[in-house]
C-alpha cells in the first residue's frame, strides 16, 4: 500500500470498476465518481491524482477540470484525461487546461498503470529548502510551491510553477523547448513540443504585468529577462 490517493470520475460504472480494481492491485487508494457533479461533492484536495472522463452529463470533464484549476485548493492536483474524444483539438484542449496526460478509448490497463505512475512520479516532487526566490513584487515559495504577485497568490498548475522555478533560478539563461521537457516532464512521457508554448503562454497571462519577463528567443527557447 503507498499514500497515493486517485479519484476515477466516468459514466460507466464498469469501467470505474475496473480502473479501481486494478489501481487497488497496484497498492493505490481508490475513489469512484459517475458524473463531474458527484465528484465535486467530494473533498477534492484529498486526492493525489484524477483520471477523468471528458464526455459526462453536464459538466464535462473539461469543465470540471476548469473549474479545479481555477481553485488554489485543488490546482496543482495532476489530471489525467481518458475519453473516446482523441482529435488534435481535444488533445490541445486538454494540455490547455492544464491536464498532466491524456489517454484515449480503447486502452490498455497496463498503458493506464503506466502513466498513473509517470504522472506521480513527476508530480512527488522531493522537498526543498525554505527558500524564496523573489524578483521585484514576484516572489516563488519554493518550501510551499506557491507563487505570489505584490503578496498575492498566483493560482499556477505545478508544471506552470515548475517552468517559473526553473527560469527564476536562472535569470537570463535561455532554456530550449528540449531543455524544458526533459527538466519539468522528465523523459519517462511522450510530450509534444507545443505542450511547453501552450504553458508558456497560459503562464504570462496569470503573471500579469511580470509576464512579459518570460521572453522568447526564436529558434532558442525561453529565459526570464530582469529588467
Amino acid at each position: 500500500m503507498n499514500d497515493y490517493k486517485i479519484l476515477v470520475v466516468d459514466d460507466e460504472e464498469d469501467l470505474c470498476e475496473i480502473l479501481k480494481f486494478n489501481l487497488e492491485t497496484e497498492g493505490y487508494t481508490v475513489d469512484t465518481a459517475n458524473s463531474a457533479e458527484e465528484a465535486l461533492q467530494l473533498h477534492l484536495p484529498d486526492y493525489s491524482l484524477l483520471l477523468l472522463d471528458v464526455m459526462m452529463g453536464e459538466i464535462s470533464g473539461f469543465r470540471m477540470a476548469s473549474l479545479m484549476k481555477k481553485n488554489p485548493e485543488t490546482a496543482n492536483i495532476p489530471i489525467i484525461f481518458i475519453t473516446a474524444k482523441d482529435t488534435e483539438n481535444d488533445t490541445v484542449t486538454g494540455l490547455n487546461l492544464g491536464a498532466d496526460d491524456y489517454i484515449s478509448k480503447p486502452f490498455s490497463l497496463r498503458e493506464v498503470l503506466a502513466r498513473v505512475k509517470a504522472v506521480l512520479r513527476r508530480t512527488a516532487a522531493p522537498q526543498l529548502k525554505n527558500e524564496v526566490l523573489q524578483y521585484k513584487g514576484l516572489a516563488v515559495d519554493i518550501a510551499k510551491k506557491k507563487v505570489t504577485i505584490d503578496g498575492t497568490e498566483v493560482p499556477l498548475t505545478k508544471k506552470e510553477l515548475e517552468i517559473v522555478l526553473l527560469l527564476l533560478q536562472h535569470p537570463g539563461r535561455v532554456f530550449s523547448r528540449e531543455d524544458i521537457l526533459s527538466q519539468v516532464w522528465h523523459d519517462d512521457v511522450y510530450v509534444l513540443d507545443r505542450t511547453i508554448d501552450v504553458n508558456i503562454t497560459r503562464l504570462r497571462k496569470k503573471m500579469g504585468d511580470y509576464g512579459k519577463q518570460i521572453v522568447t528567443r526564436l529558434g532558442y527557447g525561453y529565459c526570464f529577462e530582469c529588467d
